[in-house]
């Protein structure tokens, strides 16, 4: 009976952490790596940064192009240089996964959001049934961190996904593996979905997730097998003209604007339809998807809280309204009231989403991205 209970367990780890066939594409030279003791450090730049919309940056990492210093405000500008929604997908043969990593800025957490999500690193592995499962959290202890993430990885080829810090930058990131061991460049996702656009808040930069893979554009990303590229700047999605002509410069397959918690209902009557005007001269036909302001958790009892949120509704469906009566057919809608469910437990601070709230509305927006994608298909 002992034996038999050894073996079940033996079968249930190896479930866990499956064989992934046929996901790697090229195998990055270990001659590249810098060696310490016996782990060799690869510079994810040799990898495929996903959630980068431009190449042009002014450092590595940035989510917006060099020359947009110059056009956006310096609010927005210093946000850019946040990695949020920064990702990596490799492919690995190692029983053990390392990482060190540089962020920009010493401050490693808020008051309302954990280091773990502000500055640190988060890895998934992929199961034998396609989908993403969280494997282990890079906790910053410092501007400059190095750590084992994960060990005992039973033998094996599997492909990973590695989250960039939320509300930090890094200077440099690296993937520690065992010497011996294989790193390769993952293949493409097999839905060749082009990226879908955020702009938006700081809800929509991640706060305040506790770790980086569970704001709700990452957990899209993962459910929908879909690249995303995360323009969510903390207290400045205001609809600007200069960023919406950043987003008009992208391939994307939907462009969601999710501005509503950062702007007064007068500036959405004032730059909604231009916003979408500089868009639509790129791209007459993508999907927009705009999204009303989630619901204050204490809103029930606070009037002047509930006055905010339905002033800024009603001015979005007005222009929402006006653009579709105007011929436009690609636009679509998503209500507010229940993207962080109804008990009022989904919020850190009554406005940004906890784990659980980016969960519930990562749930909202797949009921409405799904046919939309499906819609769009080329």
């Amino acid at each position: 009976m002992k034996r038999f209970k050894a073996f079940r367990i033996v079968l249930t780890v190896a479930a866990a952490f499956p064989v992934i066939q046929s996901v790697a594409a090229d195998a990055i030279d270990a001659e590249k790596a810098r060696v310490d003791g016996n782990v060799a450090y690869y510079d994810i730049q040799l990898l495929s940064v996903e959630g980068q919309g431009w190449s042009d940056t002014a450092a590595p990492f940035d989510r917006f192009p060099a020359k947009a210093e110059k056009s956006v405000r310096g609010s927005v500008w210093g946000l850019s240089r946040h990695s949020a929604g920064l990702c990596v997908r490799f492919v690995t043969d190692a029983t053990e996964i390392h990482a060190k990593w540089t962020l920009t800025s010493s401050k490693l957490a808020m008051n309302h959001m954990p280091a773990t999500g502000v500055s640190g690193l988060d890895l998934y592995v992929k199961t034998d049934n396609g989908k993403w499962r969280w494997l282990a959290v890079g906790r910053p202890t410092a501007q400059t961190n190095q750590a084992r993430l994960v060990g005992s990885i039973p033998t094996g080829t599997r492909e990973y996904l590695l989250y960039l810090p939320l509300y930090n930058g890094v200077k440099e990131v690296e993937i520690g593996l065992p010497k011996s061991a294989k790193l390769m460049k993952a293949v493409p996702r097999k839905s060749g979905l082009k990226p879908i656009v955020f702009y938006g808040t700081s809800i929509t930069q991640g706060g305040c997730a506790s770790r980086p893979g569970m704001v709700h554009t990452a957990i899209l990303g993962r459910w929908l097998d879909s690249p995303v590229i995360n323009l969510g700047f903390s207290g400045n999605g205001r609809m600007e003209p200069e960023v919406a002509s950043l987003i008009a410069e992208l391939d994307p397959s939907v462009i969601v604007l999710d501005c509503l918690p950062n702007i007064s209902a007068g500036d959405v009557t004032a730059r909604t339809g231009k916003c979408v005007e500089i868009i639509r001269k790129r791209h007459p036909n993508v999907p927009i998807l705009f999204v009303e302001d989630r619901s204050y958790t204490d809103s029930f009892l606070i009037e002047s809280k509930r006055a905010r949120n339905e002033t800024s509704r009603v001015a979005l469906k007005a222009e929402f309204e006006k653009l579709k009566s105007a011929g436009d057919g690609n636009i679509y809608y998503l209500e507010g009231e229940h993207l962080l469910g109804d008990d009022g437990e989904g919020t850190v601070d009554s406005s940004h989403p906890t784990d659980l709230g980016f969960v519930r509305q990562s749930e909202a927006f797949s009921k409405i991205l799904k046919p939309i994608l499906a819609k769009h298909r080329d």
